[in-house]
C-alpha cells in the first residue's frame, strides 16, 4: 500500500497501541492517524486469533466507516481479519447482513453509534470479548449529538479493555468525554487544529448572488484535478450542480438526503475519476481521503472553525499540496475572525468581483468580525435581589 514510512502520529501511537495503554490522540487531519491505530490492532489479530469480535471502531459517518472497512481489507491482505462497517438505516438486505456479522463476530466492527444501537437493541449482539474501543473523529460524534449513543454501546463493553480516541481537534468536550472513557490515558497532540502547510488559503468577498458566477470564474481560471465544493446548506448542493453542468464542468453533488446507494455511487465515481467536482455538505469533511484533490472550495464559511479546518483538510493530504477557497458574503464575516484565530494569524481577504463586472463585494467590516446579537427566546425570567428565579407574578 505504499507505506514507506511511519508519519509522526504513527511513530508515537503504535508503540502504546501494541503495549495495551488507553489513548487520547490528535493531530493535523491527512497525518495517517486511521493506519495508527488499525496497524496495531492488526497485528495483535494475527497473533491471536478469535472466533469473537477483537475491535470495535465507532465513526460519526457512514462514509468514514465505509472507508476504514476499505483500508483494513488492504492492511489485512495478507492475514486472516474479517471486518464488517454498520451503518444505513432501515431494516432491508443491509440489516440482516449486518446482523449475523455482529452475532457471528467479524474480528473488526465499523460502525456509526446510531445503527450500532439499533442492533444491540435487538439482544442478539454481544461484545463479551471485545478487547480495544477505538472512537474516530471523536468531536465530529459529540458535534453531531452521538453522545447518549455511545455512553449505551459503553455499558454494553466489558470493562477490562483497551480504549483509543482520535480526533482531530482537541475542545473541552472532548477532554471532558474522555475522562468518562478512558483509564490514565497517555497522549499524543500533534499541531491540533491547524491546516497542511501545503494549503494555498484565499478569501474572496462575495454577496449571495455573486458567489455562483465567482465559483465558475475561478474554476475557468484554475488546474485542477479532483475538487470537492463545500456548502453548509443543502438547498444549495442542486444549484451548484446545475450552474457547472451549463458551464460544461461535470459535477455531481451528494448529502444526507441521498440514498446510500447514491452516496456510495457518486462518492466511488469521483474517487475513480469518472467526474471532476464533487458538491458536498459537512458529510463529507472528515476522514475522507481522495488521492489527488487538489481543489477545495467553500461556497460559504463553515459555522465552527473547526469545521473549516477539516474541510480544506481534504486536500494536501500525506505532505502534498493544495489550494482551498473561501467566499465570505456579509453575515459571515464573524465566522472569519473566528478561523483567523485558530489559525493565529490575519487572512487576505480579495475583492475581485467587480474587476470581473459582477459589482462590487461586500466591505469587510471589522465590527461584522464579532458574533450578531441574536434576541433571547423562550419564557422571560424574573430574578428576585438574591438571583433566585421566581415565577412570573400573577396579573390581578
Amino acid at each position: 500500500m505504499n507505506y514507506l514510512q511511519a508519519t509522526p502520529i504513527q511513530q508515537q501511537a503504535i508503540p502504546i497501541i501494541l503495549s495495551g495503554k488507553d489513548l487520547i490522540a490528535s493531530a493535523q487531519t491527512g497525518t495517517g492517524k486511521t493506519a495508527a491505530y488499525l496497524i496495531p490492532i492488526l497485528d495483535k489479530i494475527s497473533r491471536e486469533p478469535s472466533n469473537h469480535t477483537s475491535a470495535l471502531i465507532l465513526v460519526p459517518t457512514r462514509e468514514l466507516a465505509k472507508q476504514i472497512d476499505e483500508q483494513i481489507e488492504g492492511f489485512s491482505y495478507f492475514i486472516k481479519a474479517t471486518s464488517i462497517a454498520i451503518y444505513g438505516g432501515g431494516k432491508g438486505e443491509d440489516w440482516d447482513q449486518q446482523r449475523k456479522a455482529l452475532v457471528k463476530g467479524a474480528d473488526i466492527i465499523i460502525a456509526t453509534p446510531g445503527r450500532l444501537m439499533a442492533h444491540m437493541n435487538s439482544g442478539e449482539v454481544k461484545f463479551d470479548n471485545l478487547k480495544c474501543l477505538i472512537l474516530d473523529e471523536a468531536d465530529k460524534m459529540l458535534d453531531m449529538g452521538f453522545s447518549d449513543d455511545i455512553l449505551f454501546v459503553l455499558k454494553h463493553l466489558p470493562q477490562n479493555r483497551q480504549n483509543l480516541m482520535f480526533s482531530a481537534t482537541m475542545p473541552k468536550k472532548i477532554r471532558d468525554f474522555a475522562d468518562k472513557i478512558l483509564k490514565n490515558p497517555e497522549e499524543i497532540r500533534l499541531a491540533v487544529s491547524k491546516p497542511a502547510v501545503g494549503i494555498d488559503q484565499q478569501f474572496y468577498l462575495a454577496s449571495d448572488e455573486q458567489k455562483l458566477p465567482l465559483l465558475i470564474h475561478l474554476m475557468k481560471n484554475t488546474v485542477a484535478e479532483s475538487v470537492i465544493i463545500f456548502t453548509s446548506q443543502k438547498a444549495m448542493i442542486d444549484k451548484v450542480v446545475r450552474m457547472l453542468n451549463r458551464n460544461k464542468f461535470e459535477a455531481k453533488g451528494i448529502s444526507s438526503d441521498n440514498s446510500q446507494e447514491d452516496r456510495e455511487e457518486s462518492l466511488r465515481g469521483f474517487k475513480n475519476k469518472q467526474f471532476k467536482i464533487l458538491v458536498a455538505t459537512d458529510v463529507l469533511s472528515r476522514g475522507i481521503d481522495i488521492n489527488n484533490l487538489n481543489l477545495v472550495i467553500n461556497i460559504d464559511v463553515p459555522r465552527d472553525a473547526e469545521d473549516y479546518i477539516h474541510r480544506i483538510g481534504r486536500t494536501a493530504r500525506a505532505e502534498t499540496t493544495g489550494t482551498a477557497f473561501t467566499f465570505i458574503n456579509e453575515k459571515d464575516q464573524y465566522r472569519i475572525a473566528n478561523i483567523e484565530k485558530l489559525l493565529e494569524r490575519e487572512v487576505e481577504k480579495q475583492n475581485i468581483t467587480e474587476s470581473l463586472g459582477l459589482g462590487k463585494a461586500p466591505e469587510y467590516k471589522a465590527s461584522q468580525s464579532r458574533k450578531p446579537y441574536r434576541k433571547p427566546t423562550g419564557k422571560k425570567k424574573f430574578f428576585n435581589k438574591k438571583g433566585v428565579d421566581n415565577k412570573k407574578p400573577a396579573v390581578s
